[in-house]
């Protein structure tokens, strides 16, 4: 979906990004992550042509971003800022709709989809005629996200989005994203300094240090393949929570038949779901044991938080010989 070939740009003969290459498959999400000043954030406005790379090609659905008018680009594009970058003397509805009346959408179309993803982004309709300043720092970057998605875009970039909020309100909005079915078809750049929320959110990650790309892969491969030392360190202070987020219950089950599932408490869960999540039913449910279901043979196996334990460190021991 998204192709950027030896992508380069200099602020006053410093190089803020150099010479980077990367591509992101459709509906992935590719998390840009590094210190302040590393070249992430110009990174993600030159795809949008928010700033105009020196050197450099970037390709969107196979087309070159700069056969465009930089307008017509970003309004095929959904752009989330950190600090939301609402206007603040337009209502919400004003501030979702802008968009769409560029585009000349009619008013039925457009009340229609603001409604539609007011309640998916659980925002009460009363909202629509308050003004930015009125509502909390989480409600504002909901009405943010509703204006990036507003249009259905294919193409989402988020600079820094949760970063503003406080630990808790980030916490609850990172869920609700992963869990919103309009960004499960997305394809989707982030950008972010907090290590936690790129192993929480990104399919893949792209370790940026100086302005090049110092590592692009899997969390996992960041953690238990790292190139050199300078991605061991950057994630060792954090690296047990880290692995759990990581590493999914398809990584270390391998009892796990064909066709067969997992449930917690009597919760199907996903093979896909990390083994940090699974810990938090442990947790917050009580339960138990964690249950494989052959739904072929009806044969169940019962693992407790012993075996999940003993099951993720013979992972590692496996990651670390090969």
């Amino acid at each position: 979906m998204i192709k950027v070939e030896h992508l380069s740009k200099s602020f006053n003969k410093t190089k803020a990004v150099d010479n980077i290459s990367f591509e992101v498959a459709e509906g992935e999400n590719l998390v840009l992550l590094g210190t302040s000043g590393c070249g992430k954030t110009t990174t993600l406005k030159m795809i949008n042509r928010l700033i105009e790379p020196d050197q450099g090609k970037v390709f969107i659905h196979g087309q070159n971003i700069m056969d465009q008018q930089p307008e017509t680009l970003r309004r095929g594009i959904g752009y989330v800022l950190q600090n939301n970058g609402l206007f603040p003397h337009y209502t919400v509805a004003e501030n979702i709709a802008v968009v769409p009346q560029l585009l000349k959408w009619n008013k039925k179309q457009t009340q229609h989809r603001v409604s539609e993803l007011l309640e998916k982004l659980h925002l009460d309709k009363k909202y629509l005629s308050v003004y930015p300043n009125e509502l909390s720092g989480g409600q504002q970057q909901r009405v943010g996200l509703a204006r990036a998605l507003v249009t259905d875009p294919a193409v989402l970039l988020m600079d820094e989005p949760f970063g503003a909020l406080d630990t808790v309100t980030r916490s609850k909005i990172q869920a609700e994203f992963k869990a919103l079915d309009e960004l499960k078809r997305k394809t989707i750049i982030m950008v972010t300094h907090d290590v936690q929320e790129a192993f929480e959110l990104g399919d893949r990650i792209c370790l940026m240090d100086k302005g090049k790309i110092v590592q692009n892969g899997l969390p996992g491969d960041l953690l238990f393949k790292p190139v050199n030392a300078f991605v061991r360190d950057f994630l060792k202070d954090q690296r047990l929570q880290l692995e759990f987020k990581a590493i999914k219950l398809r990584d270390i089950i391998d009892l796990r038949p064909k066709g067969g599932v997992f449930e917690l408490h009597g919760e199907v869960l996903s093979q896909n779901i990390s083994l940090w999540h699974v810990l938090e039913g442990f947790k917050f449910s009580k339960a138990e044991n964690l249950h494989i279901i052959d739904h072929y043979s009806k044969k169940k196996t019962v693992l407790g938080f012993e075996g999940l334990m003993t099951a993720f460190y013979q992972y590692k021991k496996r990651q670390a010989h090969e």
